[in-house]
């Protein structure tokens, strides 16, 4: 099964990534992950990120997706994989669309976690307060703000991307984590 987890930041999508993954036994795959074991790993995609990187330069699209490539590639990605955080805006939904062709692999589906922002971001500043190891830095309410319009400009886009192509659905992420998993399982199992 080769899924896309779409969400604004702190709408679940990495935790229900994660129960998927063992529900389904296929791969969560971070981009973020991805790029510090592409380095890490020194494959040539990721030589070419630790460049990049080095400079304090985002990595272009087109290295992301060479990365992404690579790791879909390997042994544990072999039932299948779903990408969190990626892609944030429609020429990335189009370069990966264009990579998958490439690899005769077809999306199964889009998972979209819809939320209400304000209570969203009351979600994440609560849990930023609970947090053992306190805040991230850019858990105070103008960050968030600023990564949801990031978000709804760039990212939401996305999700018509792939409406149009037949295979997103959309579900409330403001429900019960709980219900939130068996939802998304229903829609597996149509899948």
């Amino acid at each position: 099964m080769k899924l896309i987890f779409l969400g604004p930041p702190g709408a679940g999508k990495g935790t229900q990534a994660q129960r998927i993954e063992q529900a389904f036994d296929i791969r969560q795959l971070s981009t973020g992950d991805m790029l510090r074991a592409a380095v890490a790993a020194e494959t040539q995609v990721g030589k070419q990120a630790k460049d990049i990187m080095a400079r304090g330069d985002l990595v272009p699209d087109a290295v992301v997706v060479g990365i992404i490539s690579d790791r879909i590639d390997e042994a544990d990605c072999a039932n299948g994989f779903i990408l969190d955080g990626f892609p944030r805006n429609v020429a990335q939904a189009e370069a990966l669309d264009e990579m998958l062709v490439t690899k005769n692999i077809v999306l199964d589906g889009v998972i979209e976690l819809a939320v209400d922002a304000e209570v969203l971001i009351g979600r994440i500043l609560k849990r930023a307060a609970e947090s053992e190891g306190g805040p991230r830095e850019d858990d105070t309410e103008e960050a968030l703000q600023h990564r949801l319009r990031v978000y709804e400009e760039q990212t939401a886009p996305v999700a018509e991307f792939y409406a149009s192509k037949g295979i997103l659905n959309t579900l409330d992420g403001m429900q019960d984590m709980d219900e939130v998993t068996r939802q998304i399982q229903a829609v597996l199992k149509e899948i």
